[in-house]
C-alpha cells in the first residue's frame, strides 16, 4: 500500500518553529510520506535565509518557492501573492500530495489554499477560529478555513467559531497549540550556553522583543520608534530583538531596530532570526516578552513569563493573566513594563495557566491525518446552526 503524501508548507521562521514537531511525527511514521515546501522568508537573504535551519534540521526540501519581492508595500506584497499562486500550482502538480497542511494566516499560506482548491487536494488547517482583529490576517485566517476540509483548533472557543464559520463538527479538532510541543520537547538552553550561543551578556533585568507590522493601520515606523524609545527607559536591561515578518512596511521596521542595536552595542542585541531553541531559551531568561508576537500569547504565559502586548494586532485572542497589553505610545508602554516587572506581578506569574492546551498536539494532529478517510472528503455541506428567525 503506498505511503500517504502529507505536504507541509512552512514560509517563515515562527511558522516553522510551530510545525517542526509535527513534521518530524510525519517523517517518523513509517505509513506516511513528508513533502516539504518552503517559501517566503526562508529564501530571504534579508530575512535570514532560514531554509538553511531546516536543512541543518536534517529535513529534505521538496520544492523552493521563491516570492518575495524588494518592495514590502501593499502592491508589492500583493504581486508576490500572485506569484506564491502560480508556483504552488505548479509544485502540487509536479508533487500531487494525498493532503496539504497549512498553519495560521499569513498571505502565502492563503495562495497555497487557493492553488489547492482548485487542485482538489484537502486541506488541513492549524489554528483557525482565532482572531487577530489589528491585521489583514484576520480575514486570511477565516477565508482560509472556508476552504479547508479539516480543521484543527488550539482552544474550545475556538472550535465553536470555526463551527460557527460552518463547518462540520466532525472534521474540527481541539487539540490545543503545537507551539507548546517545543517548550516540552526542545530541552531549553541555561543562562550560560544561552550567553554563549548569542554572544551577549545577559543581566538582572532582561527583556525579548518582538515586534511585528499591524497591517491594517498606517504609522508602523512610528509605533516602533515610541517602543524603543521607551525601551530606554530601562538603561539596566539588557534587551534581545528579533526582526519583524515580512509583511508590509516590515523592511523599515527592521532598519529602524537594526540602527537602534548598532548604537546600543553590547546593552541591545538584533537578530535577524534566533531559531526556536534560542528564542525560547530566551523567553525562559527573560523577564518579560514586549511586542505584538503570538509566542506572547501562546509560549509566554506556559513559560510563567510576563507579556507587555503593545497595540491591536493580538486583539480577540484568548489571554492569560500574565499578559498586559497597551497601546502604542511610549508612556502607555513604559508603564506596562514597570508593571511586568515588579516584584508583585512576577510573583503571581506561578498561577498562570495555559489558555492553549497541554503538549503532544503534534503527534494527536498527525495521527488525524494518518487516519482521516479521504473519501469524499472535498464535498463539503455548509453546517448550519440553530438561530432565531430575527437577529437584531
Amino acid at each position: 500500500m503506498p505511503k500517504r503524501k502529507i505536504c507541509v508548507i512552512t514560509g517563515s521562521r515562527a511558522e516553522y518553529g510551530l510545525l517542526y514537531w509535527l513534521m518530524r511525527e510525519i517523517e517518523q511514521d513509517p505509513e506516511l510520506r513528508l513533502q516539504l515546501i518552503v517559501t517566503g522568508a526562508h529564501l530571504s537573504p534579508e530575512y535570514g535565509l532560514s531554509c538553511r535551519d531546516v536543512e541543518d534540521d536534517g529535513f529534505c526540501i521538496d520544492d523552493r518557492l521563491e516570492i518575495l519581492l524588494s518592495s514590502d508595500t501593499p502592491a508589492g506584497v500583493t504581486k508576490s501573492l500572485g506569484l506564491a499562486v502560480i508556483g504552488f500550482a505548479d509544485a502540487f502538480q509536479r508533487l500531487r500530495p494525498d493532503i496539504l497542511v497549512l498553519l495560521g494566516d499569513r498571505y502565502e499560506i492563503m495562495a497555497a489554499a487557493q492553488a489547492a482548491l482548485l487542485a482538489n487536494i484537502p486541506i488541513a488547517h492549524i489554528s483557525g477560529g482565532e482572531t487577530t482583529e489589528g491585521v489583514i490576517d484576520e480575514a486570511i485566517r477565516h477565508s482560509i478555513t472556508k476552504m479547508a476540509h479539516l480543521h484543527f483548533v488550539a482552544a474550545e472557543r475556538y472550535r465553536r467559531r470555526v463551527i460557527q464559520l460552518g463547518e462540520n463538527p466532525e472534521r474540527v479538532f481541539n487539540f490545543g497549540d503545537p507551539a507548546l510541543d517545543s517548550i516540552k520537547r526542545l530541552g531549553l538552553l541555561g543562562r550560560e550556553e544561552l550567553e554563549e550561543r548569542l554572544a551577549f551578556r545577559l543581566g538582572r533585568l532582561n527583556f525579548l522583543v518582538t515586534y511585528h507590522p499591524v497591517t491594517l493601520y498606517s504609522g508602523c515606523i512610528n509605533s516602533t520608534n515610541e517602543l524603543l524609545t521607551a525601551l530606554d527607559s530601562f538603561p539596566d536591561a539588557r534587551i534581545i530583538i528579533t526582526a519583524p515578518n515580512a509583511d508590509t512596511a516590515g523592511l523599515g521596521m527592521k532598519r529602524v531596530m537594526e540602527q537602534y542595536a548598532g548604537d546600543r552595542e553590547g546593552r541591545v542585541l538584533y537578530r535577524t532570526n534566533l531559531g526556536q531553541l534560542i528564542y525560547l531559551s530566551a523567553m525562559k531568561h527573560c523577564s518579560v516578552v514586549i511586542g505584538n508576537s503570538s509566542s506572547g500569547i501562546v509560549e509566554a504565559p506556559a513559560m510563567k513569563t510576563a507579556t507587555v502586548n503593545i497595540g491591536p494586532r493580538q486583539e480577540g485572542r484568548l489571554k492569560a493573566a500574565s499578559i498586559i497589553d497597551c497601546r502604542e505610545n511610549r508612556d502607555d508602554i513604559i508603564a506596562a513594563i514597570n508593571r511586568a516587572v515588579s516584584d508583585e506581578f512576577q510573583s503571581g506569574l506561578a498561577d498562570v495557566e495555559s489558555l492553549y492546551g497541554e503538549c503532544d498536539a503534534s503527534y494527536r494532529i498527525k495521527q488525524q491525518l494518518k487516519a482521516i478517510d479521504l473519501r469524499g472528503i472535498l464535498r463539503k455541506r455548509f453546517y448550519d446552526i440553530d438561530l432565531p428567525d430575527r437577529i437584531d
